[in-house]
Parts: C-alpha cells; structure tokens; sequence
C-alpha cells in the first residue's frame, strides 16, 4: 500500500519547494485539491520540479467544465510530466454546481459523468491515434477536431482516470470504466468492504473487468493527540451533516446524528456540532494511534486489502510536522 502527500491549498509559488520535499521524503504521489485555488495548475511546477513522484487531481470539479477543456489540460500534463499525471474528477454537490459556478446539474449524475470520462477518452483517441472524432450522447455531441486545434500524440497517453464518490453509483461507474477510485474521507473501514467494493466489483464486472483493475485511493482522517482529534470530530460533523453522504451514516445506524447536524448546519450552529460526535463514531471514521510509527501500523492493518494508496486528510507542508511524516513513511517503506 502506497502513502500519498495532499498538498495545502496554497499560491503557486509554494509549489516547487513542497513537491521537492514530497519527493524528496518518499511519498509515492502528490494529490491537489480544489478549494481556493485551481487544481490543475500546480502540476505544471510538480513535474518541472520533480523527477519519479507522480502527482494528481484529488480532485478537480468535472461539472464545472467542459470535457474538451479537461482533455486539453490533462493531455498536456501528461507531457509535461513524462506520464506521471492522474486525472482525478469529482462531481461536487448540486448547489455549488449551480450556485458557485452558475452551470445546470444534470438528471443523471452517473450518466453525464460517464459521458464526459468517454468524450475525454475520445479526444485522446483522436489526438494519439488519428480515430475520428465521433461522441453523440445525452449530454455531449462532440464530432469536431480539425488539424489546426488537434494537438497531436504524446509519449505518454494512457492518463488514469480516477473519480471520487461517496456512494455506490460512482462506484459502479469506476468499477465499470475508470483506472482508479477516490474513496471520500467521510468514510468507515466497513463502508468500504459493504458497500463501496461489491459496487467497484459489480461495476467491473459488466466490461470483463475485476477489482484488481481499479486503484482504490482513500483519504483518510488520522489523529495522534487530543488536537488532531478534534479537528477530526469536527471535519466528520461537517460531512455528516451532508444529506447525500447518509448512506455512510445508515450502514452504522447513526441516520438520527445526522438529522441533528443537518439541523444545526441549516442553522450555522457550526460549533455545536462536533459534540453530537461520539468517541464510537471517530473509533470508526479515523485511525488514531499515540505515536507516528503506531500510527504507521494502524493505518496498515485498518486498509491493507481493501485500499491501495491512502493520503491522510491533513496536507504535508515542509518544515511543519517532519518527524511525523518521516516516522510515519518510515513505516510504510518497511512493509
């Protein structure tokens, strides 16, 4: 199992120095987020600055753009970083599809997806092999690439595609035709050996695929003293005050929690909710451990078969926490 770096959401001046560092200490790959800033940019200086780590989008919005200009993108990075890019798509949530970038959420939230996934695969295609360009589907009719905007073939073409869900749908839609599987940090051990695995699988099983053709990324909540765990319970109050992320909630029987943080949310009672969070529900939602090489074994024994790469859900900033990092990837180098 391979240990990842989440990088903070941070200028991109920042960039060179923190990828060289994540390099550098023997993280395996570098993921950026979309928060305050564009994800896709970092990725330019990630493989400008580095040489072996690979670095993806974890993740960046796939609703708030156009197939075409994800394709673009990607294709260049693949370049740029001799293929060590992975592309990482999420769908976001309907309000801020709508509301943040002022575009329609689809009927389908797996259909449109799976079609952008194939209109990029195609542009790809089109651009290494020669293939006509020719998508024609619900939400996307992409016929058109003259010479002039057709960027040509690339080294390096087979970019994984990883996307991110929290429920069984996305799920079955990596498990059917995506290289990867972000596994959202509002997640339990057990949601994802009950729930998410037999979706990735039944999905995979409907193209001739198995469970060993898709990589299972998972963020994941960790905590070594009584800081990080509070932060933890209030992250987990946060997401499971989310509707859409119920199910995680149901599996446990905790549906009535997240009644009650949804109310609080709707209310901005935001610092009332990590109470409703109880020592049971973080045993379940986060790894915990005294020391970073406890922590290092924790982390193994909880996902070892059921994750192939896990980053933790704090970023790594240089100069901030090294001998945590350093104890912690110690223990991954030994396994």
């Amino acid at each position: 199992m391979k240990l990842d770096a989440a990088l903070p959401p941070a200028g991109l001046a920042a960039v060179p120095g923190m990828a060289k560092s994540a390099e550098t200490a023997g993280f395996a790959a570098i993921w950026t987020t979309e928060t305050q800033h564009d994800p896709f940019l970092p990725h330019v200086l990630i493989a400008e600055h580095t040489s072996q780590i690979y670095s993806g989008t974890g993740i960046a919005v796939s609703f708030g753009r156009s197939p075409a200009t994800i394709a673009y993108t990607a294709w260049d990075l693949a370049a740029q970083s001799k293929g060590r890019f992975i592309l990482g798509l999420g769908t976001q949530v309907k309000g801020h599809i709508e509301r943040r970038f002022g575009l329609e959420w689809p009927d389908s939230v797996t259909g449109k997806l799976r079609e952008q996934i194939l209109v990029i695969r195609a542009f790809w295609d089109t651009w290494q092999n020669g293939t006509p360009l020719n998508f024609r589907g619900d939400y996307y009719k992409i016929t058109l690439m003259s010479p002039f905007f057709n960027p040509g073939p690339v080294d390096h073409p087979n970019i994984p595609i990883y996307i991110a869900g929290v429920n069984t749908g996305l799920a079955r839609l990596a498990g059917e035709i995506c290289d990867g599987f972000h596994v959202h940090p509002f997640h339990t051990r057990r949601y994802i050996r009950e729930v998410l695995l037999p979706a990735i699988n039944e999905g995979a099983g409907k193209t001739g695929r198995n469970r060993a053709d898709v990589t299972i990324a998972a963020s994941v909540f960790a905590a070594t003293n009584a800081q990080e765990r509070d932060y933890c319970r209030q992250q987990i109050s946060f997401y499971a005050s989310t509707p859409s992320y119920r199910p995680v909630l149901e599996l446990h029987g905790w549906v009535e929690i997240g009644e009650q943080l949804s109310a609080l949310a709707a209310r901005g009672k935001w610092a009332e909710m990590p109470v409703l969070i109880t020592d049971e529900m973080l045993e379940e939602f986060c790894t915990q451990a005294d020391t970073p090489e406890k922590l290092g074994e924790a982390l193994l024994a909880n996902y070892m078969g059921i994750a192939d790469r896990i980053s933790l859900y704090m970023p790594f900033i240089p100069g901030e926490k090294d001998a945590f990092w350093s104890g912690l990837l110690g223990v991954f180098e030994k396994q």
